[in-house]
């Protein structure tokens, strides 16, 4: 653990299956409008409406605290903005809109009106990626095959009501969370970047970046088995965390493959995505860790950051990438960060032993955890059929290779890898030799590719080459803009279990900065 050195900082306020849209008591009540001598009434100012844009959790808790707002209101508030926005403007992030949200928030409402205390993430309204199991609504993992999927609430999900969360819709994402380079799945389509919606938000948390992004939901959850919870957070201008292997129980969540995958917190801010994390996570040991603690007295000042270039080669990167990566050091540095230049780690690009293929043996063992309700027993039997988007034939080939043999795919645990150990061992030591407290380089060297050449520019994919197969968490935080509105993220790699570094650096560097700005387009209702 490198801990931080503290200065006091005021932190900042942050602030079941049914696509029917309720009637009665949907829609939200408005003070009554004033009326002028001309006999015209003016519009009425719709507070929850203007809270929930770039909302932050502290700030809707506070309003809700002081009753200017009610929970309901801030529920019913984002579900408005899924309707008029989602597929209005084709954005299509949204797969399953819950029925029951606005009922739980007036249930809220309730509670606090007889003195109870708000729990952590009382009335944060969530949008969970589509392969999260969630009690009352589909979980499809964006596959055909798995549309009439009804099971109960995943772990994660738990965690987040027993906090005081509402979920208000699932995203969508690529088909069987396949694709790193879009977010097209066979139950849903495609999704766009609510910054540029020719442009794609990345995979395969697509879905749940771009919702967040034109504040469709307070906070967001996605998984990473390479890159979809960095790399869409990146294209969105949002926070994503993806921890250390293994802290965040996947128990519920359909698979890609095991022994990478991670769920975790796609956010506006790196206080609400430490807020999420300190719910859904636990220690080895057991125990929760509340990861805002050392977000109010962070400071950069005397930090050493070490820059990995072979993830930042010029030779690789757009060359205003290039230029917002360089503004990015200059800034950590005039906020007293000390810069350790070119941390080196042998292997970069090693491969052997890393990769094995328990794709098929994972989902059916998910399948399986289903019992008699299963709707499928062999995701073989999707690959056979054909049941998939056409453009997710090339990944369900590769990931469907060498494992249609289940016994061929018995793949070890992390601890059990010597080639990932090793890969782990040889960065923890670069970070040693070097003083640092994290990694930094571009979490993504290029700007988001058409949707017409998702396949053809998919390139400048940093998030895939070290936090995977080495079981390290990495966040990336917005470090500003490239071809004038599309974001580019600043990733930061850590220490096993050290989450807590990570927010602290990336929280001072996002007070010092202040580049999320949000998409055009969605303005408040």
């Amino acid at each position: 653990m490198h801990p931080l050195n503290r200065v006091t900082a005021p932190l900042k306020p942050a602030a079941r299956m049914s696509t029917r849209w309720p009637t009665a008591g949907w829609v939200l009540a408005v003070a009554a409008c004033a009326t002028v001598s001309s006999g015209w009434a003016a519009p009425a100012r719709n507070p929850a409406a203007e809270a929930v844009v770039e909302g932050t959790i502290g700030d809707i808790q506070a309003r809700i605290a002081s009753r200017e707002l009610r929970c309901s209101d801030v529920v019913g508030a984002y579900l408005e903005r899924i309707k008029a926005y989602d597929k209005p403007r084709a954005l299509n992030a949204i797969t399953t809109i819950s029925s029951q949200a606005l009922l739980e928030a007036q249930k809220e409402d309730r509670s606090l009106g007889h003195g109870r205390s708000m729990p952590p993430l009382f009335c944060v309204p969530v949008v969970v990626k589509d392969n999260m199991d969630t009690a009352g609504m589909p979980t499809t993992a964006g596959s055909i095959a798995l549309k009439e999927n009804r099971p109960p609430d995943s772990v994660v999900v738990q965690r987040l009501r027993s906090a005081g969360a509402i979920i208000i819709a699932k995203s969508n994402m690529a088909e069987w969370a396949f694709s790193p380079r879009r977010t097209i799945s066979s139950t849903a389509g495609e999704t766009a970047n609510a910054y540029a919606l020719e442009r794609v938000p990345a995979g395969s948390s697509g879905g749940t970046a771009s919702s967040v992004a034109a504040s469709l939901a307070l906070v967001g959850l996605g998984t990473d088995t390479g890159n979809s919870i960095r790399g869409p957070s990146s294209h969105l201008a949002l926070v994503g965390m993806r921890s250390t292997l293994g802290l965040v129980d996947l128990q519920g969540i359909v698979p890609l493959l095991a022994d990478y995958d991670v769920a975790g917190p796609m956010t506006r801010t790196v206080e609400d995505n430490a807020r999420v994390l300190s719910v859904i996570a636990r220690t080895p040991e057991g125990k929760q860790i509340d990861y805002t603690k050392g977000l109010r007295t962070a400071t950069l000042r005397g930090v050493r950051i070490g820059i990995l270039r072979a993830l930042a080669d010029p030779k690789e990167m757009t060359r205003d990438i290039g230029l917002t990566f360089e503004q990015a050091l200059s800034d950590l540095r005039a906020a007293g960060a000390i810069i350790v230049e070119d941390v080196t780690i042998p292997d970069l690009n090693r491969e052997g032993g890393l990769y094995c293929p328990g794709f098929r043996t994972d989902v059916n063992n998910y399948l399986a955890s289903l019992g008699d309700s299963a709707p499928i027993h062999d995701v073989a039997e999707v690959f056979r059929q054909g049941r998939y988007a056409p453009e997710s034939k090339e990944q369900f080939e590769f990931f469907m290779r060498g494992s249609e043999q289940p016994q061929a795919a018995a793949c070890p645990d992390f601890a059990s890898s010597p080639a990932r150990v090793a890969f782990r061992h040889d960065v923890i030591a670069a970070m040693e030799a070097a003083k640092v407290a994290v990694l930094a380089y571009p979490s993504w060297s290029s700007p988001p590719a058409l949707r017409s050449r998702a396949v053809e520019d998919y390139s400048g994919d940093n998030s895939q080459r070290v936090a995977p197969p080495t079981g390290l968490p990495a966040l990336t935080v917005p470090m500003g803009y490239s071809k004038g509105n599309l974001p580019v993220g600043l990733q930061l790699l850590g220490r096993a279990y050290d989450e807590a570094t990570i927010y602290q650096i990336a929280y001072a560097y996002e007070q010092a900065t202040h580049h999320r700005v949000p998409p055009t387009g969605f303005p408040a209702l």
